[in-house]
């Protein structure tokens, strides 16, 4: 059975249903890597960087061997792992190999697997070329709707809502594993690299497009006089904790519609208070002391005596009152921002509440237009 080379088109064709190998150093997975590969590694970290620095100094046939030698010990242990990746019995066992440029490691692993009795595909240019593809689509043009409102407003459980009533949305704040804010690391594993973050979102544009196109096909077919599909975002910061959103892409986050949740100052306090109340008084007053430039002297103090006084919510209630104007500058940075801000009032943080008069605040827009 030969080893298929494929390109891009094609690979993303396969919609992520098939084993992706990234068989490239541990180090250069943890970095980055296409979102959903399994490592198996050809050769590790100190196993690269000899065959890497043979190669340049010595020969290119002096690095082969050395990484035939290495290959060889590995070859079992390989197939083995693969096996694991499969269900007992399961008949269509294929997969996707991967390397950096789609060269000789993928090469070689693909002829190991194939030999095996697998079907195996490589990607043609391999992580590189996914890479290329990934930067790619920021630079297009999509047609967003943003979620927007103060700090505290509950939009991320909003947009978590609007994708339960089949709307099409990326979580930025979770693709960046952060909140958003000074407090936006409580709770949350570590985030990943900038590459990563950037791999993550690529593949989520690339899926939000395509249920897009697929709701519009059908809105054809029925001949409906809906809304046209759009993709959901969180209004957000160009940085999220120590990520930031690719330019091109944040430029046009800043230049569309707005639906903005107008929530009472009271109602979010509540919730930042059941959010971020019960971390622990250090981590709460390392956060506060980040923002101590911007907050302010006066206010830094008497929000870390609230702290240190149990006072929780007099500390976040200075907190909301900064964050409310931080947010407010933002907004108004946007040209022409009334022309394109709908106000939906709403009395409580409540997801799913919230989630229903978006919709019905967008339709009846719709039908009055």
């Amino acid at each position: 059975m030969p080893v298929n080379r494929i390109h891009i088109d094609t690979f993303l064709s396969f919609n992520f249903t098939l084993p992706i190998i990234d068989v490239r150093s541990e180090g250069e997975y943890a970095h980055a890597h296409i979102p959903g590969a399994i490592s198996l590694p050809l050769f590790d970290n100190e196993e690269r960087k000899i065959i890497g620095t043979t190669y340049k100094q010595e020969s290119k046939q002096k690095a082969i061997k050395i990484g035939l030698a290495a290959f060889g010990k590995k070859m079992v242990d390989m197939v083995e792992k693969l096996d694991h990746i499969f269900k007992e019995g399961e008949a269509n066992k294929t997969v996707i190999v991967h390397c950096w440029r789609g060269g000789m490691r993928s090469a070689g692993v693909a002829w190991l697997f194939d030999l095996y009795g697998y079907k195996v595909y490589t990607l043609v240019g391999g992580y590189k070329a996914f890479r290329k593809w990934g930067i790619q689509q920021f630079d297009k043009a999509y047609n967003i709707q943003i979620l927007g409102g103060y700090t505290g407003s509950g939009k991320t459980y909003v947009l978590h809502e609007l994708q339960k009533r089949n709307e099409v949305a990326i979580d930025l704040e979770g693709l960046a594993n952060h909140k958003g804010s000074a407090f936006g690391k409580i709770g949350m594993t570590d985030q990943p690299s900038q590459e990563m973050f950037e791999n993550l979102l690529a593949i989520g544009l690339w899926k939000a497009s395509e249920l897009c196109k697929t709701k519009m096909e059908q809105l054809i077919i029925e001949e409906s006089e809906r809304v046209k599909p759009f993709i959901w975002v969180e209004d957000e910061s160009q940085r999220i904790g120590t990520v930031n959103i690719p330019t091109p892409f944040f430029e046009q986050m800043r230049t569309t519609h707005v639906c903005y949740l107008d929530i009472p100052f009271e109602q979010r306090l509540k919730h930042i208070i059941e959010g971020y109340g019960k971390a622990d008084k250090e981590t709460l007053i390392n956060a506060i002391i980040r923002i101590q430039k911007r907050l302010g002297g006066l206010e830094t103090k008497n929000a870390i005596n609230s702290i240190l006084e149990n006072n929780i919510a007099d500390a976040f209630a200075i907190l909301l009152k900064y964050y409310d104007k931080q947010y407010l500058k933002g907004l108004l940075k946007r040209e022409n921002v009334d022309s394109f801000l709908s106000k939906i009032e709403c009395d409580t943080v409540d997801a799913n509440k919230n989630a229903y008069s978006i919709l019905k605040k967008l339709q009846k827009q719709k039908s009055d237009a």
